[in-house]
């Protein structure tokens, strides 16, 4: 403590060193004006050399800052103070003694003048302001007591009783300072603390989301893979079912998962959003398929109306409007057992309108506002009726602020619930053209040689299993070691690397890869458990070619592996021309 206050008052004092001298050129020659002799020229001189000596031995806490004085440098310091503040002070005695009644005045205000000065600047190091306000003291309380007693002018004495009574309110008011300033550095340090911890569990949230993230994506890999390989063998009508609930509870799973790290995102500020070209009545036909089936299950009719107005294609986030739209569909065939469900899109010229309306359970009045919060739900019992994080409607609502927009409800408890979802868009010029789903297209792969790093057995099986059928030359390891000894030992046409393996983690064989000669131009395929924003990140600093995530889309992989192999046998064509 004692070295952070030497260290400010040394940084004050250099701070204030050119007004300081200023100050006492201007005390000098108004002192020679009033009684001009040799003796003002003398005391600025000495102004001078004591402030050169102040400098001097403060410098010390200048160049550093954290060094703590012993006692002795301490009273050096407080030596140097004094001797200062006494030879800049000591023209209040001749003013007061050859100045008359006008140099008398004068003195006491260039007095009580450097007493306030010292109170300010040098109250963080109490032993410098008891030295430095001693000092001006002396001069301030001395000389109308000396003079009252040598001349036995008594009424002088009122004058000592003034300056006690002002130095008396300046204690105080250092007192006050001294307190104010101790709170608000004990406000700073707690805000600091606070921050700090924040931090540290923000950092704590988000590793632990990515562990989850990877320690569930991993296992739902094989599930999912599975699910869709069983699809590709010949199955009767009760197996497809089987697979079908498969399926369709791994897409559950995921969907939750998704859903909390979304919503982590959005609270960490960390959503990103895309323009892009969408067909509106594709992106209402892909979700309303999806879940048509579910609908008539429960033998609720799925009703889609499209205003005339609403243009083809408009500018706006796709993926983001599908997800909002998914949510309020899906709340709606989760909560409908009987009547219809209704989708109303509607056109303003600049935003677009979708109602979703249903003749569900509707929502009670006193729950009607709380079913946006993160993690509510309409009743305590819903998550065990019904499923879902509660998270849903939550990341709808604020996914459509994020894109400019609103998401509001209106509901009867008992008849259904309104959901009205308007978003600021454009209209798309020119004739929309519907984008092409990727086909699995056998033989896009024949011959090629792969390269698949990925520590577990599960995993490197389900790439056997999905890439056999391609034709293609498919060579696994389990680590990051192993990837960069067979890459360095034979011509391959893509590589697959997971990110997290023992010994070598994917990110670093990635490097290597690429600084070694043999493919230090083939396209490096991520496919990895590791699905988030700073994962991703890792990925493009390291150079690769795509990202994809698993569980493991089995389209999305070959023609990614094909594009990755068209692309790779393009630059070595162009490298040999």
């Amino acid at each position: 403590m004692i070295t952070t206050s030497y260290a400010m008052v040394s940084q004050v004092r250099y701070r204030e060193l050119k007004t300081r001298i200023a100050l006492a050129a201007f005390i000098g020659c108004t002192a020679w004006l009033v009684v001009p002799t040799i003796w003002p020229l003398i005391w600025f001189a000495a102004v001078l050399a004591t402030q050169a000596l102040d400098w001097v031995v403060f410098s010390r806490f200048r160049r550093d800052p954290d060094w703590e004085p012993d006692r002795r440098y301490q009273a050096l310091c407080c030596a140097t103070t004094v001797l200062g503040v006494a030879a800049y002070a000591s023209i209040t005695a001749y003013l007061w003694f050859l100045g008359g009644d006008t140099g008398r005045t004068f003195a006491m205000v260039q007095c009580a003048g450097g007493l306030l000065h010292v109170s300010l600047h040098m109250y963080h190091a109490r032993p410098l302001l008891i030295s430095a306000f001693a000092s001006h003291a002396v001069y301030f309380l001395g000389l109308p007591i000396f003079s009252a007693i040598a001349t036995r002018n008594w009424p002088d004495l009122l004058i000592a009783l003034g300056c006690a009574l002002y130095m008396g309110h300046l204690v105080v008011a250092v007192r006050q300072s001294s307190y104010t300033t101790g709170a608000l550095k004990a406000a700073r340090d707690a805000e600091q603390t606070a921050r700090r911890k924040a931090e540290v569990a923000n950092a704590a949230k988000s590793e632990f989301l990515a562990v989850v993230s990877h320690e569930i994506r991993t296992p739902m890999n094989a599930v999912i893979s599975a699910a869709n390989l069983l699809r590709r063998t010949r199955l009767d009508g009760q197996q497809r079912e089987h697979v079908a609930m498969l399926s369709d509870a791994g897409d559950v799973l995921m969907g939750l998962l998704n859903d909390v790290l979304d919503f982590s995102k959005i609270e960490a500020g960390r959503m990103e959003l895309e323009s892009a070209e969408m067909i509106v009545r594709d992106r209402l036909s892909t979700v309303v398929r999806l879940w048509e089936p579910r609908a008539m299950a429960n033998g609720v009719r799925l009703k889609v109306r499209i205003a005339p107005t609403v243009p083809d294609a408009v500018r706006t986030d796709p993926l983001r409007f599908q997800q909002i739209l998914f949510n309020l569909i899906s709340n709606a065939v989760k909560f409908t057992h009987d009547g219809e469900i209704d989708i109303a899109v509607d056109w303003d010229g600049a935003r677009l309108g979708v109602t979703v309306t249903d003749t569900g359970c509707g929502i009670p009045a006193d729950r009607l506002g709380d079913i946006f919060n993160s993690f509510e739900q309409a009743d305590v019992g819903t998550t065990r009726r019904y499923g879902g994080t509660g998270l849903g409607l939550s990341i709808s609502r604020k996914l459509a602020e994020l894109m400019g927009g609103t998401l509001t409800v209106e509901s009867v408890d008992g008849e259904g619930s309104s959901f009205a979802l308007h978003l600021p868009m454009t209209a798309a010029e020119g004739a929309a053209v519907a984008p092409e789903r990727p086909a699995e297209t056998m033989g896009s792969l024949e011959g090629r040689s792969i390269l698949a790093a990925d520590d577990h057995e599960v995993n490197r099986r389900i790439l056997d299993l999905l890439l056999a059928p391609h034709g293609c030359r498919l060579t696994l390891v389990e680590n990051g070691a192993e990837a960069l000894e067979a890459a360095s030992e034979q011509r391959f046409d893509a590589i697959l690397m997971d990110m997290q393996m023992p010994v070598m983690d994917g990110l670093e064989a990635t490097r290597r890869i690429r600084a070694g000669a043999m493919n230090g131009d083939t396209p490096v395929i991520a496919l990895t458990a590791n699905a988030m924003d700073v994962h991703r990140a890792a990925w493009d600093a390291a150079g690769v070619h795509a990202f994809l995530t698993k569980p493991i889309d089995p389209v999305i992989l070959a023609t990614t592996l094909a594009q990755a192999c068209a692309a790779e046998r393009v630059e070595a064509a162009t490298a040999v021309a």
